[in-house]
């Protein structure tokens, strides 16, 4: 066996110094490892003398990837290849499209920890509507009144929830050539103007370092279009059913419990599916129980349940304050589809704000900030939701396997998460447990998962969580 350390990421400041005293280098780009690791399949060399090749051979490894990818369709190769970007200075409400893409990575400006300054976005929609003045005039006040909460002792995390989607703010992200691109043509055909110059950002940043896997970024009409022929194409008319509940489970895998069950006796026998299903359907109450606990007996708070558990599905429908959003949607591997923010679903009130007695200030807020929507919406629906805040809601549906429902519940419903999604996720947790109570029994934040356990098995785990 022999383990190479093919790359890592470097900083673009000391990629530059190096380049700086080692001339005009051609070969400092990550196309190099994508076309080496393309030609593994047919050159019997070793990978570490096909790198060496293909930094010798940049134009030509250019060619190669180019043709690998356009020609014969293995795009693939361009997941080898890895950016960072800073991203500086996006709205809040543009960072939803960034973070709308799974296979990336993102570490993003934490408005519960940092006390907000009054940078905003003044949207391109908004200027071409003539509407700057009060847009400007709304930001200030909400950000105003957010200082006076934080000065009566309101914690920032709270606080925000009276400051709008245009505020500034700042994330990492990691994506690999072959999402990027996709990113990149994705934002091209968005509808929201900062998105759109966004993508023309980036791209201009990595066409010079890596054009040859980077090839398909111009907007298109599925991705501009779609929606809006559906939407155009049918009058679903107005929605008229009363809220009755922030969390409501609208579908579920039928005998999901039995189902995982029968994907753990599948894994590990030679039966057929529908003979391990027909194997667990005879299992006494006491056997299901115990094979679930088998699965868990040396669990530790980190570790993720079998992928067996992913055969059941749950499908939710959620109306979440935009704060609470900021912390859904990065469970990107499940499946979240949403509708825009809508100041007829009303807005969630942080206890911290009704405890420091500023509560009617902060609705008189809202109040103002509706009336503007509404002049605003009747011109572009899109720049209105800039003027939103945290506080205002959206409807949501969020479909997750019961494996991933684990690990939401394990960070969202721990001490450490976010009040507003804590309360969202228990009640997910609750309406999980009455459709499938086995393999939900051991469901919960990690910081209560040692008692968890130890109602199961009568011991501890372990590993404790560290707090």
């Amino acid at each position: 066996m022999k383990v190479l350390l093919a790359g890592y990421n470097l900083d673009t400041d000391v990629i530059n110094e190096l380049k700086s005293h080692n001339g005009q280098r051609q070969d400092v780009t990550p196309e190099t490892l994508s076309a080496s690791y393309a030609r593994i399949s047919r050159d019997p060399r070793p990978i570490d003398e096909l790198r060496k090749v293909a930094r010798g051979e940049v134009e030509k490894s250019r060619k190669s990837n180019s043709a690998i990818i356009f020609k014969m369709g293995h795009h693939s190769i361009a997941e080898h290849a890895v950016f960072n970007f800073d991203l500086i200075g996006i709205s809040r409400f543009a960072m939803e499209e960034v973070e709308k893409f799974r296979l990336c990575s993102y570490t993003e400006k934490s408005q519960r920890y940092q006390k907000l300054e009054d940078d905003f976005l003044i949207p391109e929609e908004i200027k071409e509507a003539g509407l700057e003045k009060d847009f400007v005039e709304l930001i200030k006040k909400q950000n105003k009144f957010y200082h006076k909460m934080v000065e009566a002792g309101v914690e920032p995390e709270d606080a925000r929830y009276g400051t709008s989607l245009a505020t500034q703010g700042q994330v990492g992200l990691t994506v690999n050539a072959r999402n990027l691109e996709f990113m990149l043509r994705r934002f091209a055909s968005s509808e929201l103007a900062e998105i759109r110059q966004l993508g023309q950002e980036m791209y201009k940043l990595v066409h010079e370092i890596a054009p040859s896997i980077i090839l398909f970024t111009q907007a298109n009409d599925f991705d501009r279009k779609t929606y809006g022929e559906i939407k155009g194409a049918w009058d679903w008319g107005l929605g008229t059913e009363e809220l009755k509940s922030d969390v409501s489970l609208v579908d579920y895998t039928p005998a999901g419990d039995e189902k995982i069950l029968g994907a753990l006796v599948h894994s590990t026998s030679d039966l057929s599916y529908q003979e391990s299903l027909a194997k667990v359907k005879v299992m006494s109450d006491d056997e299901k129980k115990k094979l679930v606990k088998t699965c868990f007996q040396f669990a530790e708070f980190y570790d993720r349940p079998q992928r067996e558990f992913e055969y059941a599905d749950l499908t939710y429908e959620l109306i979440v304050s935009a704060a609470c959003f900021a912390q859904l949607k990065r469970h990107r591997m499940a499946t979240l589809t949403l509708q825009p923010y809508d100041p007829k679903l009303k807005v969630m009130i942080p206890s911290g704000v009704k405890k420091a007695g500023l509560e009617a200030e902060f609705n008189e807020i809202i109040i103002s900030t509706n009336q503007l929507f509404d002049k605003v919406n009747n011109v572009t629906p899109l720049g209105a939701q800039y003027l939103l805040t945290n506080a205002h809601r959206r409807r949501v549906l969020f479909k997750t396997n019961v494996r991933e429902l684990y690990h939401v519940s394990r960070l969202r419903e721990d001490a450490h998460a976010q009040w507003d999604i804590q309360i969202i996720t228990s009640k997910m947790c609750e309406l999980a447990k009455q459709v499938m109570p086995l393999t939900t029994m051991l469901i919960g934040g990690k910081d209560v998962y040692p008692e968890i356990y130890q109602a199961q098995f009568g011991k501890k785990p372990r590993v404790l969580p560290e707090y």
